[in-house]
Parts: structure tokens; C-alpha cells; sequence
């Protein structure tokens, strides 16, 4: 399972993300305090409060590469809006 923690704040993020996890064959979730979406549905990802971190959880090995496509989405590597 790998595990990140995301910032998805501009809607432009959210359409890249969302056609990047789509193209996965194995389950990703985006994870709130109070919900859990699928990563691969653009209307469960806008359902959700994008102004804080989100937890990526998806079913696949650690070292997927996944884990480096997700790089420009992660919570270090952003600055908010």
C-alpha cells in the first residue's frame, strides 16, 4: 500500500490528478478526517474541502511509480493558494 499526504487546491490539479489515477488498474482513495472518495472520480475528489491535505492511499506496491508520478501534488512540495 503506498500512502501520501496531497494538496490538491487548483483545479487544474484536480483534472491532472484524477486522469492520472484513472489510467491505474488498482484502487486509489482520497482520505479526509470525516470521508473516503475514489481518487479516479473528479466529482468525488471536488465533494471534498481541497483547502486542506488530503491522504492518498492507494492499493499497490510502495515503490509503484505511482509514488513518483504524485510528486508535484504532495503537501511538501506545494505552496497553498
Amino acid at each position: 500500500m503506498l500512502q501520501k499526504t496531497l494538496l490538491l487546491d487548483r483545479m487544474e490539479d484536480v483534472k491532472a490528478f484524477v486522469g492520472l489515477t484513472m489510467q491505474k488498474p488498482y484502487d486509489i482513495e482520497l482520505r479526509t478526517e470525516k470521508y473516503i472518495v475514489n481518487a479516479k472520480s473528479i466529482m468525488g475528489v471536488f465533494s471534498l474541502d481541497l483547502t486542506k491535505p488530503l491522504e492518498l492511499v492507494a492499493h499497490c506496491e510502495p515503490d509503484d511509480p505511482l509514488a513518483l508520478e504524485v510528486a508535484p501534488y504532495l503537501l511538501e512540495n506545494r505552496t497553498p493558494v
